[in-house]
């Protein structure tokens, strides 16, 4: 059995290959975005209520459900618009 290669490995898991890029990034910066976006708005629509996580949990699903799709549309064009106004190296 060859040993595993340090770069092929993380935390003792195979990395995803390089051709899912487009799709994991959009995938996780929208997880994280509507993750944080969907607290903020439920703590100061409910505050803390004891019933906040229940309340956030089904706001941040309806958002992501909402969010990942939209990121997926829009990234190539965000992308195109930056090119537009920031100096290539």
């Amino acid at each position: 059995m060859q040993p595993r290669s340090p770069r092929k490995y993380r935390f003792g898991l195979r990395k995803i290959p390089q051709r899912f890029a487009p799709v994991l990034m959009p995938l996780l910066l929208s997880i994280l975005m509507t993750c944080v976006i969907s607290a903020i708005s439920t703590l100061r629509s409910i505050g803390f209520a004891g019933n906040l996580l229940e309340v956030w949990l089904g706001s941040w699903v309806l958002s992501w459900l909402v969010g990942f799709p939209v990121l997926l549309v829009v990234l190539p064009l965000v992308r195109k618009i930056v090119a537009l106004i920031v100096e290539p190296v």
